[in-house]
């Protein structure tokens, strides 16, 4: 019996056919590589970038709040993965604009030799990424982590310094009115409280806006996860201002205190340094305490049909 090729077999005109999965898995793998070459084009770009800002988390306090938020983000989106796939992509030609626009920030930051401007350029080339290939409804979704990623990036030194100054004028002046009803004797020059003992400078790491940051990150975290009313979740992040602003008052006073009545070697030395600790542990007290006061009025909730 003559053997028959499979080509003669098959009617004229007619292709191969391939398997159900075939097309699909082609178009995985086209994804897979097209997102793998995009990754590696962002990282060679915002490498050093991305290196001194982790730098930066680990070797300056004030920043180290940092740490949190990437991983925070990222369970944001993990969170979100259902909708996220049940999601209609709509590509929009408006996000290649968003980011050169993003690139042209990146180049004002190397150039201009400011980091602020250089780091958030990424965040604004993320959201152009995700409004190219995704489109307005991705964007809606991912607006939120985006959002949160602005918090792991320090604020440039121009506007710390507006934000550091009236805080340390407003902490030195509470502890100045406090301090003498506990017969402390003082006398207030700017930031300078002159004790008896000693002079006590309330610098730039005393002004309180460590505490402030990293609260108002730990306030934005913990309504994420405890509170389902989005207007609980921003008086919470609210109430952290106010709260740190007010502990680190408290600590400076317990400073003076320490100095007049203790020693001024111990109270610069081990209670400086061990008040900061106990002092946001007690803000975040006061905030827990903040929302379980919140939780006794329930949250009126609409009824639809």
């Amino acid at each position: 019996m003559p053997e028959t090729s499979i080509t003669e077999s098959m009617a004229p005109g007619t292709a191969p056919s391939v398997g159900p999965l075939g097309p699909w898995s082609s178009r995985k793998a086209q994804i897979a590589w097209g997102s793998a070459l995009i990754f590696l084009l962002v990282a060679a770009i915002y490498y050093q970038v991305l290196e001194r800002l982790v730098t930066d988390w680990w070797q300056i306090p004030d920043f180290s709040h940092g740490f949190l938020l990437p991983p925070f983000a990222a369970y944001l989106v993990w969170e979100r993965r259902i909708t996220l796939l049940a999601t209609k992509p709509a590509p929009a030609w408006s996000g290649i604009a968003v980011m050169a626009f993003g690139l042209v920030i990146l180049l004002l930051g190397i150039y201009g030799a400011e980091l602020f401007l250089s780091r958030i350029s990424f965040l604004i080339l993320l959201a152009g990424l995700v409004l190219c290939f995704g489109g307005r409804p991705f964007i809606k979704e991912l607006r939120f982590p985006l959002l949160v990623l602005i918090l792991a990036i320090p604020l440039p030194s121009l506007i710390l310094n507006q934000i550091t100054f009236p805080l340390q004028i407003f902490a030195s002046k509470v502890a100045s009115d406090l301090l003498p009803l506990f017969a402390v004797p003082v006398l207030r020059e700017g930031n300078v409280i002159v004790l008896p003992l000693m002079k006590l400078e309330v610098a730039e790491a005393c002004s309180g806006i460590r505490s402030l940051v990293s609260l108002f990150t730990m306030a934005i975290i913990y309504g994420y996860f405890v509170e389902r009313s989005a207007m609980r979740r921003v008086m919470l992040a609210l109430a952290s201002i106010p709260i740190a602003i007010a502990a680190n008052a408290v600590r400076i006073v317990g400073t003076g205190l320490c100095v007049q009545y203790w020693s001024p070697e111990k109270a610069m030395g081990f209670f400086h340094e061990f008040s900061g600790w106990v002092i946001f542990l007690v803000s975040l007290a006061c905030l827990y305490t903040l929302h379980r006061a919140m939780r006794l009025f329930p949250v009126k909730r609409r009824q639809t049909s």
